[in-house]
Order: structure tokens, then C-alpha cells, then sequence
């Protein structure tokens, strides 16, 4: 019992300190409720007081920044406002001026009357003039055919005749004139004239002048001849300085250049390389040194045996080098070697018939087409290289002169420059020496001295040097100078328009007139 009642009292004391606990925090509690509010009622008045204060600020910053654009509003205003008045003066000073242009105008318009007026009363006053003198006029012309014996036609068609000769006279002059100053032009126009012939020429002869076929063993040297992605034909190309063409004709390479030296050493080199067998670059560049070597000693050797031959004492070695070279030169088929012999044999011979230096003519004979040999490497004709290389190397007068006028392009002032001429026109001429038949040469000559003696006062015509020259002889008292020059003209055209020739043919009318008498 008393064990209970201890139980009891120890619930009763807790339950008593529970109720305690309880009140105290309900009195804690109710304590920090009203801290709570009171600080919350301090938060929200400072808030009310910042909040004021803000919306005072916004409220003057508005009304500044009003005031601000109201200034600005108000001096664009009054900019706009002078733009507006300085428009409206310009446009009144414009009309002002479109006034007074408009007063001239009408003044001018006025004084421009007055002057077709007075203008149209000159002109009736003129017209009846003019009708008056053709009345004069017409009677004058009675009265002069009358006088005359002739009719206004018949003297219309003697003027006029009149005036057609002394026309055709002032035209040939005219003609003439221009031609001298296109002559003195022509090194502007010579490329279009070389086309002009290159084109003119057949094929087959440039082909014959330009090219060499090299035989091969077998068609499978031609892949070894251009080698690896090619690059054996183009070491030869590159070092030869030739055109090597393989196309599809069996067991043949052609070498195309128009310097025959090149072909040749291009061709030696290729009979070198097949003959070895081992084609790459080394042995392309050890075979076309030798080959050029080759060809040099033969080229002084052959320069060295026509002087030896000829007997010709005292020739510049680089000139007899230059001998050689005409080896490998060719003209219309014939070889420039040979034919360089051939005139020298001639020219010998036709000197000591006539009692001249022998050796003379033939040093100018071997000579006469020295400028072929480098023809092709220098601007120029064949005479005026050959005439520039004589003189360098100290040649005489005489065989410069017979270089020079072999052609007819310079006066021949010594014997022995005609026989060298004559000579030189013997050996293109021979039946055989050319790629010409006799047949063909005649005709060609023939119809060149026929379409020159069909022209009216026209007496003679002779066809020189193998064809390369015309002389026209005309009747001087038919053919005037300047008629001599149309006559020339006229002949060209008929020529270039009627004839089939190789090269150039120099046209020559003479008018020569003779009085003569005898004395007895």
C-alpha cells in the first residue's frame, strides 16, 4: 500500500511539474508573439518611410527630365522653322530670275523674227538674181557652141576626157607616193607578208625543209625512246631543241626543227641511242655531246676541203666554218654546199675566159650564199647576213659586193659580181639541180613573159635569174614615168592573181628613150 501510494504521489508530482512546464511556455510563448508584432509593426514603417521618400524622388527626376525635352522640343522648333524661311527666300529669288530669263527670252525671240524676216526677203531678192544669170548663162552657152562648132555634150565629154588623164596622172602620183611610204613601213607589215607566203608555199616543201626520219629496228623502240611517263623523250626534246613526233607510222620517228643543224645532231643521237640499246637521260646527254662534237669537226672539215679545192688562200677559219655549215643547208632541194661549189667552179671559169682574177671569182662564188648558213638563227635575208659576215671577217670589197647584188638587190660595181651573179642563176638553173622538171621551168617562164607582153605599149619582156626577175621594155611613147609606175602595179596583180611561182619575183619596167643619127 504504502508502495503505492508512493507510485501515486510520484505521478502526481510529475503530472503537477508537467502542468508547471506547460504554463511557463505558454507564457514564453505569448512573450515572443508580442516582440514579434512589434518589431514587424517597425519593419513596415520604415518601409512606408522609404517608399515615400522613392516616389518623391521619381517625381522630381519626371519633372526635370520634362522640362529638359520641353527645351529641346522648343529649339528644334525654331530650327525648323528658319529652314522653312531660308526655302522660302530661295524659291523667291528663283522666281525672280525665271522672270527676268523670260523678259530676254521673249526680246531674243522678237530680234530672231526680225531677222528671218529680213533673211526671206534677201533670199527672194537672190532667187531672182540667180534666175536672171542662168538666163545669161544659157545664152552665153548658145553663143559659145555657136563659136565652138560643138555641142554642150560634145564639150561636156572633152572636159571631162581632159580631166580623166590629169586624174589617172595625180592618182598614179598618189599611188606611187603611198607605195614609197608603205615601203618605208614595210618592216612593220614583214610578218604578216611571211605568213602570207608561209601559207602560199605547198606543205610538201616546208615538210621537205623541216623534218627528218630516223629508221627504227622495231616498233617497241618507240616506248623505249619515250621512256617512264616520258621523260625520255622530253630530255631529248629539252637538249636537242627539236620536235620529236612518234604517230602511228611503223618503225619511224620524225625530227621536226627548222634548223638543220639540230636535226641532224638529233638524228645522230637517236642512231646512237638505238645502237647502244640503254636509252635514260645520262646516256641521252653523252650521246648528243658527242654528237654535237661530231658535227662540228665535220662542219670545219668540209669548210676546210672547199677552200683546199678551190685553191682559195687566206679565208677566216670561222668563215670556212660557216662554209660547212651549208652541208646541211638545202634550197628548193638543191644542197647549199653544192651549189656553193658549182657557182664558185663557174664563176672561175667565166673569169679567166675574160681575163680576170680567177681567184676573186671563185672566193666570191664559195661565198655568194654564206648568209644561208645562219639564216635561220638571224633576223634577215640570206644577202644581208651573208654581205654583214664578209665584212667582219675581212673579206674584199668584191666578194662583198658579189654577196650583195647576186639578187639584184644592189648595184653590182665589179665584173666579177655579175659572173658570180650569172653563175649563181646557171646552177639553180641546171635540169636536176632543183626540185623543178625543165618542162615546169619553161611554162613558168614563158607565162610570166606572156601576162607582162599582153599589156598595151608594152615591147619586150624578159624573165631573169631562173624567174626571180622580170624587165618589162615599153614604148616610151606610149608609157610615161607614171603610167611606167601603174604598168608595174598592174603587173604585180596579174602575176600574184595568174601564176604559180615559188618565192618573190621582182617586177622592173624601163622606159628608155633614144635619138640618134649619123653623121657621114
Amino acid at each position: 500500500m504504502t508502495g503505492l501510494a508512493g507510485a501515486f504521489l510520484a505521478i502526481a508530482v510529475v503530472a503537477i511539474l508537467a502542468c508547471i512546464g506547460l504554463v511557463i511556455f505558454l507564457i514564453i510563448q505569448n512573450k515572443k508573439g508580442t516582440n514579434a508584432n512589434k518589431k514587424a509593426e517597425k519593419i513596415i514603417a520604415a518601409a512606408e518611410e522609404r517608399s515615400n521618400k522613392i516616389l518623391h524622388t521619381a517625381q522630381v527626376e519626371a519633372k526635370q527630365t520634362a522640362y529638359e525635352m520641353k527645351q529641346e522640343a522648343d529649339k528644334e522648333i525654331k530650327e525648323r522653322k528658319a529652314e522653312v524661311v531660308s526655302l522660302e527666300n530661295k524659291l523667291n529669288q528663283r522666281e525672280n530670275n525665271i522672270e527676268r530669263r523670260d523678259v530676254n527670252l521673249n526680246e531674243k525671240e522678237k530680234i530672231l523674227d526680225a531677222k528671218q524676216a529680213k533673211l526671206d526677203s534677201e533670199l527672194k531678192v537672190t532667187e531672182s538674181k540667180q534666175a536672171e544669170l542662168q538666163k545669161k548663162i544659157d545664152s552665153i552657152i548658145v553663143e559659145l557652141e555657136k563659136v565652138a562648132k560643138m555641142s554642150k555634150e560634145e564639150a561636156r565629154k572633152e572636159v571631162l576626157a581632159q580631166v580623166k588623164d590629169k586624174m589617172d596622172n595625180e592618182i598614179t602620183g598618189y599611188m606611187k607616193k603611198r607605195l614609197e611610204e608603205a615601203e618605208e613601213k614595210a618592216a612593220d607589215k614583214a610578218r604578216n607578208l611571211i605568213a602570207l607566203a608561209t601559207n602560199k608555199y605547198a606543205q610538201d616543201e616546208i615538210t621537205m625543209h623541216s623534218v627528218t626520219t630516223v629508221q627504227l629496228p622495231s616498233d617497241e623502240m618507240k616506248g623505249r625512246i619515250i621512256g617512264r611517263e616520258g621523260r625520255n623523250i622530253h630530255t631529248l626534246e629539252q637538249l636537242l631543241g627539236v620536235d620529236l613526233i612518234i604517230d602511228d607510222t611503223p618503225e619511224v620517228i620524225t625530227v621536226s626543227s627548222f634548223n638543220p643543224l639540230r636535226r641532224e645532231i638529233a638524228r645522230r643521237t637517236l642512231e646512237y641511242l638505238m645502237k647502244d640499246g640503254r636509252i635514260q637521260p645520262s646516256r641521252i646527254e653523252e650521246y648528243a655531246k658527242k654528237a654535237a662534237e661530231e658535227m662540228n669537226e665535220q662542219i670545219h672539215k668540209a669548210g676546210q676541203e672547199a677552200a683546199f679545192k678551190l685553191g682559195l688562200p687566206h679565208i677566216a677559219p670561222e668563215l670556212l666554218d660557216y662554209v660547212g655549215r651549208l652541208k646541211f643547208r638545202s634550197s628548193y632541194g638543191q644542197n647549199a654546199y653544192d651549189h656553193s661549189m658549182d657557182v664558185a667552179y663557174l664563176a672561175g671559169i667565166m673569169a679567166a675566159e675574160l681575163g680576170l682574177d680567177q681567184v676573186a671569182a671563185k672566193r666570191a662564188g664559195l661565198l655568194h650564199d654564206i648568209g644561208k648558213a645562219i639564216d635561220y638563227e638571224v633576223d634577215g635575208t640570206h644577202v644581208e647576213l651573208g654581205a654583214r659576215l664578209a665584212k667582219k671577217y675581212g673579206e674584199p670589197d668584191v666578194v662583198v659586193n658579189a654577196i650583195a647584188s647576186h639578187h639584184g638587190d644592189s648595184e653590182s660595181k665589179f665584173v666579177i659580181a655579175t659572173l658570180v651573179a650569172t653563175a649563181d642563176t646557171l646552177s639553180a638553173a641546171r635540169p636536176g639541180a632543183r626540185s623543178e622538171t625543165m618542162e615546169t621551168y619553161i611554162q613558168r617562164i614563158e607565162a610570166l613573159e606572156k601576162v607582162c607582153t599582153e599589156e598595151p605599149g608594152v615591147a619586150k619582156a624578159f624573165a631573169m635569174q631562173s624567174g626571180r626577175e622580170v624587165r618589162v621594155m615599153v614604148v616610151p611613147e606610149e608609157i610615161n614615168d607614171d603610167a611606167a609606175f601603174k604598168l608595174a602595179r598592174k603587173l604585180k596583180e596579174k602575176i600574184e592573181a595568174g601564176v604559180t611561182y615559188p618565192g618573190e619575183i621582182k617586177i622592173n619596167v624601163i622606159r628608155e628613150y633614144r635619138a640618134s643619127e649619123t653623121a657621114k
